[in-house]
């Protein structure tokens, strides 16, 4: 994780923020591994898509190989963009608020850490209140 961390302010941006890390159990699928999360915060000059490029060209370089392409599978490193200022992004591969933020709790948890109060672009609620819904439907 401290080397992404470290690929990431080297190659994107300069972190301003960073959550704890999270050891959580796997998400969609089944797997004897935990996974280790935690989000960052970067001021970057990348475009959305350059920024793709760039996390994708950092999960390649530390040994990743191949995307989750609707099925989950244990990997080396996932970097994915929550949010990125107050865009909404529609691509095929880039989509940005992620869409599946709002249904997992070990992304909400360490976002609510260093963005609480941000509202989630096209939904009107903070990322607080996103995690306070989601723990309450758990």
């Amino acid at each position: 994780m401290l080397i992404a961390i470290g690929k990431i302010e080297t190659q994107v941006g300069h972190i301003v923020a960073q959550s704890a890390f999270y050891a959580t159990d796997p998400w969609g699928f089944k797997s004897d591994n935990r996974f280790l999360n935690a989000c960052l915060a970067v001021e970057t000059s990348l475009t959305p898509r350059q920024l793709l490029r760039a996390t994708q060209r950092i999960e390649r370089a530390m040994g990743r190989t191949k995307k989750s392409c609707g099925t989950y599978h244990d990997r080396i490193i996932d970097i994915d963009i929550l949010l990125y200022d107050d865009s909404i992004v529609n691509q095929p591969d880039l989509k940005i608020p992620h869409p599946l933020m709002h249904q997992r709790l070990f992304v909400l948890q360490p976002l609510a850490e260093i963005a609480q109060n941000v509202i989630v672009p096209g939904s009107n609620i903070s990322v607080g209140e996103m995690l306070k819904a989601l723990a309450a439907a758990s």
